[in-house]
């Protein structure tokens, strides 16, 4: 029998640094009984940023999930910050769009499948019907927007409308294939997790296994990041590398990357799960 982890509340904080913060913090925790299970902070000394995760039992805490914010305005208002409060037993919603590579999604349906994750997955998109097989196997609806150079404004209001249906609280791009619009984006801010190979910028195109095997590459490797307007530009979660040498052919190449790529986005998707990530400007602080 599974072991019952009590619920904990989570809050993810940032402001200018000053003196007292980590003592108002907990003050205010332990006048409402709240038992601390976890804390980390990190002082960016050039932005003169302070930032904090702090998790704590709730079985016994004093105050209701609803009075939390509230009360903890007093503490927010002194000090400048910006929060965020999660509750550990909040089981998120993650919606999976996928192109024809499905190396990534297996590994995603897996780890949901076998309890790993604690999420839901509601539905799986493509931009093509290649994964509808896999997504029948795991028992996950599947829905097709063929998107073109000519109709993409158009599909990404029908995704839109689906989403909004659905309500996932984030998006996984596990090797989606399609740039998404800035309008898009707008919607999940923080909360589109994409993963590609780390051979950007220096090998673009359809084939950068190919390029870097031309150029005699020593490591393949992965980053996963937030979706920005930006192409490929947004708060980076994770990245890995693993080393290779000229006596791996393309294909074990693209074989090594796309173990990597699968460990590095479920990594990412853990850490978001867990609320592990507070981002400020383009910058993650993953306090794991």
């Amino acid at each position: 029998m599974a072991e019952q982890i009590p619920p904990s509340a989570i809050l993810l904080i940032s402001c200018p640094d000053k003196t007292g913060i980590i003592a108002a913090v907990t003050e205010f925790l332990f006048r409402h009984r709240g038992n601390i299970l976890y804390l980390d902070q990190h002082v960016d000394h050039e932005e003169n940023m302070f930032f904090m995760r702090v998790e704590w039992d709730i079985t016994h805490f004093a105050l209701s999930r609803q009075q939390i914010e509230p009360e903890f305005q007093l503490v927010a208002q002194r000090f400048d910050m910006r929060y965020e409060l999660h509750f550990s037993d909040k089981k998120e919603r993650m919606a999976v769009f996928v192109s024809k590579q499905g190396h990534c999604l297996y590994d995603i349906l897996a780890r949901w499948q076998s309890g790993e994750w604690r999420v839901d997955i509601p539905i799986i998109i493509s931009n093509h019907e290649d994964m509808a097989s896999v997504a029948a196997q795991f028992g996950v609806e599947f829905r097709h927007f063929p998107v073109n150079k000519d109709n993409k404004r158009e599909m990404e209001e029908k995704q839109l409308a689906l989403l909004q249906l659905v309500q996932p609280d984030f998006i996984v791009l596990a090797r989606y294939m399609q740039i998404l619009s800035g309008e898009f984006i707008s919607h999940f801010p923080n909360r589109i997790i994409n993963i590609h190979h780390s051979f950007l910028p220096a090998f673009i195109g359809a084939k950068p296994y190919h390029a870097a095997y031309n150029r005699g590459v020593k490591i393949v490797g992965a980053t996963s990041h937030y979706v920005t307007a930006e192409l490929d530009a947004g708060p980076i979660l994770e990245q890995d590398v693993l080393r290779v040498n000229h006596r791996d052919s393309v294909d074990e190449l693209v074989r090594k990357g796309r173990d990597v790529e699968k460990l590095v986005l479920s990594r990412a998707v853990l850490s978001h799960l867990r609320k592990e990530v507070l981002v400020y400007n383009n910058k993650t602080f993953i306090f794991s």
